[in-house]
């Protein structure tokens, strides 16, 4: 019901920051709860945190707790990750995924992002 399309990835030094965007290029995402995630090469997808759709209340994995925070613009058909004191470990592919019922069933194409030391 919602196609998602990432953007805002690149190369970063160290210590720097990033933004993110979740944009909805069909269907809206403000009634959606959406997660990020995130996927390094020969591993597993990692949870990274999401936003909820009634309030806006987020929660954090403890990897990112900290220096990352979401954000949404209903208006603008937009989530956004802001990815601040970038690590090299944050080197990965970044996904997000509206929540659909109790699985995330709405994935954008991923956006790279890449920290270096």
């Amino acid at each position: 019901q919602v196609q998602l399309v990432e953007s805002g990835g690149g190369l970063v030094q160290a210590g720097g920051s990033l933004r993110l965007s979740c944009a909805a290029s069909e269907g809206t995402i403000r009634t959606y709860t959406v997660g990020w995630f995130r996927q390094a090469p020969g591993k597993e997808r990692e949870f990274v945190g999401h936003i909820l759709w009634i309030g806006g209340r987020t929660y954090y994995a403890d990897a990112v707790k900290g220096r990352f925070t979401i954000s949404r613009d209903n208006a603008k058909n937009t989530v956004y990750l802001q990815m601040n004191s970038l690590k090299p470990e944050d080197t990965a592919v970044y996904y997000c995924a509206a929540l659909k019922g109790s699985t995330y069933d709405y994935w954008g194409q991923g956006t790279q992002v890449t920290v270096s030391s």
